[in-house]
C-alpha cells in the first residue's frame, strides 16, 4: 500500500508536486513521455532509496511508473509514496526486459503511439550518474518507431536546485548526525586512544555512532567514511580508510558520511596528532584561514568564479597557493546527486559546473576545500552542506572549524 506521509512533519515533501511539476515542464517542450534513470532523479521523485538500475517513465498527463530491478521491486514499492501498481519489475526472461517494458507501457497502458521521449544522458565525473547508455538509447529507439529520443535532464535538474523546506530540514539532520560521528571519532582518539588505532577502525567508531544517531548508510561511493592520516592526506581528495596506524607528529583527516530520508551529511575535520612541528602547524593555520574566508564570502549572487577568485587570492595573501586545488564546492541533493553545480550544461566545459552560474538563495551546495602538500606528506580537507541565501551561507554542520592538535 502507498506510503502515508505525516504533513505536519519538518521532513514532509509535496512528492506528488514534484511529479506535476516535471509534467508541466514535459508539456512546455513538447514532450510525450519522460525516462529517468539518474539517481538523482529516482530519488527526487520516488522519495526512496533506489540503488539499482531503474527507468521511471513519466507522461505528459496520467500516471507515471518505475521500473526497477526484479529483487527490489517488492522492497521498493513498500517505501516510495508510489501506489503499488506504479511500482514494477523487470528481469531477464523475454518480454520483461527494461526496453520491453517501457515500449509495453508507453503504447498498450498509455496508449501513446510517438512523439517526443525525454531522456537522461550526459557526462559525469560521479561514476554513478545513471545517464542513458548508448546500447540503452539505440535498443529504445528500434522499440518505439515513431519516437524521437530528446536529451531533457535540465528539467530535473532546474526544479531540484532550490531546496523546500522538508529537504532542508532532512540536510539539517543528516549534518547533526555526522555531528555526533565527529564527536565520537574525536572522544576515541583523546587520552592516548589514537596509539594503535588505524584509519578503518575510526571510519568505524564514527559509523556506529552515526547509525545510533539514525543514519541509514555512510553513501559515498569513494570509500564510505573517508580517512588519511601522515602522508596520505597529501594525496587527493578520494581517500577511503586502510589499515595505516597513526603515528605522532602526523596529520588526520576524517571525512564522515550520513544519509537521512536520503539526504546527505558530509563533514571533514581535521587534526594534528602532537607533537606537531612549526611548520606544520603553519599549514593548519594557513587552511583554517582559508576555510574562514571562504565561508564568509558565501552568498546568493556569487558565482564559482568569485568563490574561486576569493579563495586563492587569500592563499596568495598567506603563501600558500601553490597548495591549494582552485575551487571550492561541488553540487549536493538527494542520494545520487553530489557534483554539478546548476541546473544548465552551459559554460565551457559541457556538464560541467558552469563558472558563471548564480548561486540563488535557497540553493544547498558543499564547500569542499582541499588543501596539499604531498612533498611535506602533509593536507587537509573541509567538506561542509551550505545552505546560501542573500546575506551569506550557513554551515549545516556545527563541528567547530579549527584544527586541534592531539597530545
Amino acid at each position: 500500500m502507498p506510503r502515508n506521509d505525516d504533513k505536519t512533519s519538518p521532513y514532509y515533501i509535496d512528492n506528488p508536486a514534484r511529479v506535476r511539476a516535471i509534467q508541466a515542464a514535459m508539456r512546455d517542450r513538447g514532450l510525450a513521455a519522460y525516462l529517468g534513470t539518474r539517481p538523482r532523479t529516482l530519488s527526487w521523485v520516488l522519495d526512496a532509496f533506489c540503488p539499482w538500475h531503474s527507468y521511471l517513465v513519466i507522461p505528459a498527463q496520467g500516471d507515471p511508473a518505475v521500473f526497477t530491478f526484479l529483487v527490489d521491486a517488492t522492497r521498493l514499492a513498500d517505501e516510495t509514496w508510489f501506489p503499488a501498481d506504479w511500482v514494477r519489475a523487470y528481469a531477464p526472461m523475454g518480454g520483461q526486459d527494461p526496453v520491453s517494458c517501457i515500449a509495453s507501457f508507453l503504447a498498450e497502458e498509455l496508449g501513446l503511439g510517438g512523439g517526443k521521449l525525454g531522456v537522461e544522458t550526459g557526462i559525469s565525473v560521479y561514476t554513478p550518474e545513471g545517464n542513458l547508455t548508448k546500447y540503452e538509447w539505440d535498443a529504445l529507439e528500434g522499440a518505439l518507431p515513431g519516437w524521437e529520443l530528446v536529451n531533457s535532464h535540465e528539467i530535473v535538474d532546474e526544479l531540484q536546485l532550490i531546496k523546500d523546506p522538508g529537504t532542508v530540514a532532512r540536510f539539517r539532520e543528516a549534518s547533526r548526525i555526522v555531528d555526533v560521528g565527529q564527536a565520537a571519532a574525536r572522544a576515541a582518539l583523546e587520552k592516548g586512544g589514537w596509539k594503535g588505532m588505524t584509519e578503518t577502525v575510526i571510519a568505524g567508531i564514527a559509523a556506529l555512532a552515526m547509525r545510533r544517531a539514525g543514519s541509514v548508510s555512510e553513501w559515498n561511493f569513494a570509500g564510505l567514511n573517508e580517512i588519511s592520516s601522515g602522508y596520505r592526506t597529501g594525496l587527493g581528495a578520494c581517500t577511503p580508510p586502510t589499515t595505516r596506524e597513526f603515528q605522532a607528529g602526523e596529520p588526520l583527516m576524517l571525512d564522515f558520511h550520513s544519509m537521512f530520508k536520503l539526504a546527505l551529511g558530509d563533514h571533514s575535520h581535521n587534526y594534528l596528532i602532537g607533537p606537531a612541528s612549526a611548520r606544520l602547524r603553519r599549514h593548519a593555520d594557513n587552511f583554517v584561514e582559508l576555510v574562514s574566508t571562504v565561508l564568509g564570502a558565501y552568498r546568493a549572487g556569487r558565482t564559482p568564479s568569485d568563490m574561486a577568485s576569493i579563495m586563492v587570492g587569500r592563499a596568495e595573501e598567506l603563501g600558500c597557493a601553490d597548495f591549494v586545488v582552485p575551487g571550492c564546492e561541488h553540487g549536493i541533493g538527494l542520494f545520487g546527486d553530489e557534483w554539478r553545480i546548476g541546473g544548465r550544461i552551459e559554460g565551457p566545459f559541457p556538464y560541467w559546473t558552469d563558472p558563471d552560474h548564480e548561486y540563488a538563495a535557497g540553493e544547498l551546495l558543499i564547500c569542499a576545500m582541499q588543501y596539499a602538500a604531498p612533498d611535506e606528506g602533509v593536507g587537509f580537507r573541509y567538506e561542509n552542506p551550505i545552505l546560501l541565501s542573500g546575506k551569506g551561507c550557513e554551515p549545516l554542520s556545527k563541528y567547530p572549524l579549527a584544527i586541534e592538535e592531539i597530545a
